[in-house]
């Protein structure tokens, strides 16, 4: 029942997560810091890059939230554990939004001129990612042992 409410979970924290500040970000620290979010940051680039916000927001959003919704369905056997291959690759995907902020991070740390703190969304981010992918591998054990 724990594993089944920590899935449940998830869909509410994910969503939090998504508003959470996962940076500051600015030119120089003496401008001042912007914080910004997943969400900040898709509505960025739907301003300047379509096809790269919807991959992205594919990555951030659909992603980690069907795979919560699919892996909470098996739980509750809703949805055939047949399923669970399709989850995981779901959850995969969604480990590349983690790769891709990393990346954002280490480049904009290579600026001289740019400042960036690491904000807790980032962290909790991170964790909603992580514990989504132990639930489905703990789901995963389960069905390989029924």
């Amino acid at each position: 029942m724990a594993v089944r409410l920590a899935t449940l979970s998830l869909l509410i924290l994910y969503p939090v997560a998504w508003f959470a500040p996962l940076m500051r970000a600015g030119l120089l620290p003496i401008f001042g810091l912007s914080e910004i979010s997943v969400i900040t940051g898709l509505q960025s680039l739907w301003g300047s890059d379509v096809f790269l916000a919807l991959t992205v927001t594919f990555f951030a959003i659909f992603a980690p939230y069907l795979k919560t919704i699919g892996l909470a369905l098996i739980q509750w056997n809703l949805l055939d554990p047949r399923a669970l291959p399709v989850l995981h690759v779901l959850g995969k995907l969604a480990m590349a939004d983690i790769f891709l902020i990393a990346l954002y991070i280490t480049v904009a740390k290579g600026v001289s001129y740019a400042t960036l703190e690491i904000a807790w969304g980032l962290y909790m981010l991170t964790a909603c990612i992580v514990t989504s992918l132990v639930l489905g591998l703990m789901e995963n054990r389960r069905e390989n042992r029924t």
